[in-house]
Order: structure tokens, then sequence, then C-alpha cells
């Protein structure tokens, strides 16, 4: 696998230091600081966690084995107790943060609600009571199909008060794949909604539940939990569904919290963009619950006078982590927003950090890229002095997205942390520690301490430093998934046999193709199937988009490879174009002739399309399977339910 230096493809020797006043008031506040804890945490990893599990969290019963590794299953604190709704809420209760806004919410018409800890507290036993009511016990599981709204983190948290694990299903999935979670998961009741807004429209999600449970066909689901949002007219089934608002006011605001064990399970997350029988990862309670709380304070330096806001959808790891279980187990304030940017407000997000005073944004590079082109103008006329922090999630960073977010949003002030991580792992795997860590455009720095990642071949063997290879994790770490939800023989061959044990030590394998620089920083090249391999070159496809998009008249690009008869597979990129520029030969001579330069010639595109949008989840993630069975002339693969608007693949079908 060898390659080209990571400098020579990014070309990226920019360094921005963490400033001084920053590192002075962080958690930690150096480098040197860093590399002890990393240092600490590689020679003793149990000793490590378990030191931290004392001092960050309550437990009702202390464990009696830090982990139980019999690979590639791992139990973690074993034999403990606690439940995570008391780390997250009665412990704050015995403190001044008892009337400390836990969770901000802003909904998209402009309605908002404010909860302490004190009320959220409330709100979460009175809906903990209702779910009991309603039949269920300690193990149900309890799916969950929402907007943005407080009620879908309420549930999450009532559903952990009572042992049910919950599974969330993501608003914009369609009935068929609801009903496929629901099921697979076996799911006894569904909290939903009659609907949500979203870019100026009325979104319905109850008819998508009728749907999925029509004929009977998930007949483990006996009760059906509906919050009434947008008032339309939906249809309630005599027996079976249930309004929030006519059961959960009534309800006893006194719920105690179930004591679980500590490898009890919290939830299953079903992956997006699956083939075949949905994926349902499970995470288990207690290392959940630490590596949460460690990771969100010490990646986002997170302080009790902070307003933290991610952007993300509570149906995505990422809001299960970092907006709901993470934040308020660190007594944080954390910020929902039920609304996007759209026509009627291009710059609403930017309202809402100046209205609620944000210190701290974690959004994806998708929507950054969006910023970039709705305009400066929309940032720049609001007040956004507040902020001290930028997160990135999601997928690699473009550096000159990265740059823009640094200068147009953070003022050149504040520092970007730059997260990796995935669904499997539950937190942030590399990221920087933004009062000790250096950073990069496009870069993910360095492993977070106790995380042992390397870069490998296939057989295992590390690469020499700028080489591209395959990312891996040597050691378990506390929220690393438990297994696939009744399929551990689906979770061995998935995540644990792509690359042989070392030493009998079996090997994590991500599924993203990676580099490591001089100085130890991971470059994150993509899905290793999001690499193209051209004359026998293997090009990660975010290092070309990077190239395209540093040329000024590219908004956003998205890079496939195509079958070549002589290279094997050739590059095909879609590019969106700034609103000032125009589709021409001409233009697509030049950006072909941009990306040698930025890169070599190895990596010139064979084709352009240009597109006046790309296919994306609701979420906000290119659809790369689609582009591909585009560029290749081939019949689209795989399910389209999840896309935010089906309407562009006609039009780049069809060439326009």
């Amino acid at each position: 696998m060898s390659q080209p230096t990571i400098e020579s493809i990014l070309q990226e020797q920019r360094l921005f230091q963490p400033p001084a006043d920053f590192s002075q008031a962080a958690h930690v506040k150096s480098l040197e600081q860093y590399e002890q804890l990393y240092a600490k945490a590689e020679a003793d990893p149990a000793a490590f966690w378990a030191e931290l599990a004392e001092q960050e969290l309550d437990w009702f019963e202390k464990w009696d084995q830090v982990l139980d590794w019999q690979p590639p299953f791992a139990k973690w604190f074993v034999g403990g107790k606690m439940n995570i709704t008391y780390n997250c809420l009665d412990r704050h209760l015995k403190t001044w943060r008892r009337n400390k806004a836990a969770l901000i919410w802003e909904g998209e018409p402009g309605d908002s609600r404010t909860y302490t800890y004190a009320q959220l507290h409330r709100e979460v036993c009175q809906t903990a009571n209702v779910l009991k009511d309603l039949g269920v016990t300690k193990g149900d599981r309890v799916g969950i199909y929402m907007p943005m709204v407080p009620e879908a983190a309420i549930a999450m948290l009532a559903c952990a008060r009572i042992g049910a694990p919950h599974t969330v299903i993501f608003g914009g999935f369609s009935a068929e794949a609801l009903k496929d979670r629901l099921k697979d998961a076996e799911a006894k009741l569904v909290i939903t909604a009659d609907g949500g807004f979203r870019k100026d429209k009325t979104i319905s999600l109850k008819p998508a539940v009728d749907k999925a449970l029509e004929n009977n066909s998930v007949p483990s689901v006996e009760n059906v939990l509906v919050v009434q949002r947008t008032k339309e007219d939906v249809t309630m089934q005599a027996g079976r569904d249930h309004w929030w608002h006519d059961l959960q006011p009534k309800a006893s605001g006194d719920c105690p919290p179930e004591p679980m064990d500590s490898e009890d399970m919290l939830f299953i997350l079903y992956t997006s963009g699956t083939t075949g029988k949905p994926k349902g990862v499970v995470h288990t309670t207690a290392g959940y619950n630490l590596y949460t709380h460690v990771t969100l304070k010490w990646a986002f330096d997170l302080q009790d006078t902070d307003v933290y806001w991610c952007t993300a959808d509570v149906g995505w790891i990422t809001g299960h982590s970092y907006i709901v279980y993470g934040p308020l187990s660190n007594g944080a304030t954390s910020l929902m927003y039920e609304g996007v940017p759209r026509p009627s407000n291009p710059g609403c997000f930017w309202d809402v950090v100046e209205k609620y005073g944000v210190n701290i944004f974690y959004t994806a590079p998708t929507a950054i890229r969006a910023f970039i082109k709705l305009g400066d103008q929309h940032p720049n006329s609001r007040d956004l002095s507040s902020l001290r922090l930028l997160g990135s999630v999601g997928e690699p960073i473009n550096p000159e997205a990265w740059m823009w977010y640094h200068k147009v949003i953070g003022g050149e002030r504040c520092p970007i942390v730059d997260t990796w991580w995935q669904t499997e792992t539950g937190g942030f795997m590399i990221t920087p520690l933004p009062g000790a860590t250096p950073t990069k455009p496009g870069s993910a720095t360095r492993p977070f301490p106790g995380i042992l990642a390397d870069v490998v071949d296939l057989e295992g063997n590390p690469v020499a430093d700028g080489e591209g290879g395959y990312l891996i994790v040597k050691h378990p770490w506390p929220s690393m998934m438990r297994t696939v939800y009744g399929n551990d023989e689906r979770f061995r061959k998935t995540y644990w046999e792509h690359i042989p044990p070392k030493d009998g030590n079996y090997i994590y394998f991500a599924g993203d193709g990676v580099r490591r620089d001089a100085d130890g920083y991971f470059w994150i090249m993509g899905r290793v199937d999001d690499v193209i391999n051209v004359s026998g070159h293997r090009l990660g496809t975010m290092e070309i988009e990077s190239a395209l998009v540093s040329h000024p008249a590219v908004a956003e690009a998205a890079v496939v490879g195509r079958k070549d008869d002589l290279k094997g597979e050739d590059v095909f990129a879609f590019v969106m174009l700034e609103g000032t520029h125009s589709a021409s030969d001409d233009l697509k001579a030049e950006l072909k002739q941009h990306v040698v330069g930025e890169i070599g010639a190895i990596a010139r595109p064979g084709e352009i399309q240009f597109a006046d949008a790309l296919p994306k989840t609701r979420s906000g993630k290119i659809i790369r399977r689609f582009l591909r069975n585009l560029a290749s002339g081939e019949e689209l693969v795989g399910d389209a339910s999840t896309m935010e608007d089906q309407s562009v693949l006609d039009k780049l079908r069809s060439g326009n």
C-alpha cells in the first residue's frame, strides 16, 4: 500500500497552536499533559479507565473486575451497578445545578422551551411511569421515531430510567425501514409524534408508524405513544394509540432509577446504508456512560458556564452521545434545534448562536460546505462572539472548508475539534484536545487517551508514516459496541476478522483508510470503499474532493471511482458550483488541471459532471453508492428511502 506522503497529497503545512488563554483554563492544558495521559493509558488501560470511573461517575455498587476481555467480546466494570439517568439527572439535583438549564430547545417555527435539571428530572420520571403503566418492563425494547423535540430526549432518558433499551429510528426513515428496525429489535412500544417541522415544511411521522405496523407486521408492538407537535389530523387506533399529553402530565414525578448492571443493554442503534437485514449496534450502560462523559469533557473542554450545541439529530449516534448522555452526565446545558438552514431563513443557525450565546458549536462538514455556498453575509450579520470552540463530525473535512470555518465562524480565535468516530465506537476516538493539541486543517490529529489506534496493511503489519493503510484499534475501550443485536457472528465477521490477530490479540477493523504523518497525526481518507485504485495507486475520494473544493468556482464535490479497462478505475467527479460561476467545457478542463496541480496527474478526473445538487440523506451525508451507479451507467442499487430529495437523482441521470 505504498503511497505518496500526506504532505504531497494534501499539501497541508498550516499548523494552528491552541490559544494561550484557552490552554490556561482547559481541562488538558498542554501537549505534554496529553502525552502523559496517553502514555499512562497505554501502559495500563484498565487502571486508567477504572480511575476515571471512580472520579467521574456515581455508582450504586462498585465493580468486581474492570475488564473481562474474551475476544472479540468485552465486558467493562463487571459486577458494577448504576443507572445512566442517575448520573445525567439525580446527582445534579443535590448541587447548584438543580436550577441550571439542562436542555434548551428551539423549534423551527420559533417556539422554544428550557428545562432545568429539576424540571427535566420530573419530565423523565413522569414519562417513565407512563411507560410502566403501558406494560414496559426492564429489558423490553422501545422504538422512538421522533422529530427534534424535547420529548425525544425525554423518551430516551425515560427508557434508560426503567432499564428498557431504546432504539431511536431517525425520523427521515421510511415506513418500510421503520418496520424492519422495530421488527429486528422486537419493540414492545413505539414513541412517535404526529409530525415535525423541517425546511419550512410539515413532515408527517404518525402515518409512517401506522403503515409500519399494519396487518400486525410487527407483532411485538402493543402500544404507541404519540406526541402532538404539528396538530395535523392523524388516525389513532383505539386501544393501541395514546396521546402523550393525555397521559404524561398526570403521571407521578417520582420514579426511582432501576439499578442496572454495567453490561445491561442501554440501546440498539441501527446503522444506515446497510443492505439486507438491518445491523443493530448494541451499547451497554456503564462503559458508554463513562466514555461519552470523559470524551466530551476533555475534547470539547466543557465548562459549567458553556451553552453547548450539537446540531445532529438524536436519531444518530452523535445525538445519543453528544446531545443527550454526554452533556447531561457532565451537568452541561445542551441545546437542541428542530430546524436547519432553509429558504425562509438560510442564516437560522447563526440566529440560534446569537440568541442563546452558544459557546461550543458542533456540526458536520456537509453543513459547513452548505454554509459556504449560502454566503458569508449570513454569519457576518450576526453576533457570533460568544463562540469559543468549534467541532466537526461525520466525515473528513476538506482543509479549505476547515479554514472557512476557522475564519468566518470562529473569527480565527476558536480551536476546531475535528472528531473521528463511529456508531460502533460510541464516542470520539481520534480528536484534538483543544487546549493541548496543535491542529492541522483536515486532520483529526491524534487518538484520545486510552485508544490504541494504528495504521496497518491487510496483514496487520504497521505501515510507514505517510503511507496509506487501514485504521485499527488494538485494545478494547469502554464504549465499544458489544455485538450486533441478535447476531454475534455478524459482529465477529464485520469488525474482527478483516485483520488477522497479532500475538493472539484481536484487532478492531474500523473500515476506514487512513494515513499518519511524521507528527503522528491521522488523516482519514474515508471508507475503504471510498478509496479509488487508479493504475495501482490508491487515492482517497476525500483527497480529490479537497482539491476540487479548494478551487474558487467549486462549492461542493463528490468523487467516486468508475471502472476503466486501462487504469482499473478512473476518477469521476460530481461538482456543484458557486453561485457566480457557470458550467462550461473550459471550466471542466481548468478543474481537471487544478486537481493535477494539487495532487498529481494520477488524480486527474476522467470525467466531471456539474450538478445543482448531490444525493444526500436527510442527515446530510452524500450517498456515494448512487453516484457510483450513475458514473458507471448502472441501475441504482439500494434503498433510497433516506434521501432528502429523490428528484436529485433524476436530474443527475438526465445530465441536468
